[in-house]
């Protein structure tokens, strides 16, 4: 009978409680790396969407000035034919023309070109320094 018992804990095919644990805090360990770094790439890829929709906003104001060209502040309500969907609809787009006679757009007012601004305190960005953070 003693035989017959050992025989059958040897033939016992199966995890004990300590490697069940194991596994456990690995999976922990493993989940506590992987967490926060899903987060910060979430929050991210958020940044860069606004980043984004501010250049389409500084492209449908060039689209805007090519039929209407002049130098002056342009809203949502002005380019909203140019723009399939924006968030942000609070911003204000000032077109200028530099001394050779090119036009200049500047945002203001908006979350990506707040994200892509030099400081806090000025919330405005140029199209260059625009397209310099967004990588274009």
């Amino acid at each position: 009978m003693l035989k017959n018992l050992r025989k059958r804990l040897k033939d016992q095919k199966g995890l004990t409680l300590i490697e069940l644990l194991a596994v456990i805090v690995i999976l922990g360990i493993i989940a506590a790396i992987a967490v926060p770094s899903i987060g910060g790439l979430i929050n991210k890829t958020k940044k860069d969407a606004q980043v984004a929709e501010a250049v389409q906003i500084v492209n449908a104001a060039k689209l805007y000035i090519t039929t209407n060209p002049a130098t002056q502040n342009l809203t949502h309500d002005n380019l909203k034919s140019y723009l399939e969907k924006v968030d942000d609809t609070s911003y204000i787009v000032t077109v200028g023309k530099d001394s050779e006679g090119k036009f200049t757009y500047t945002l203001k007012n908006h979350n990506g070109g707040n994200i892509a601004a030099k400081s806090d305190e000025d919330t405005s960005i140029t199209e260059d320094d625009l397209l310099k953070f967004s990588g274009n």
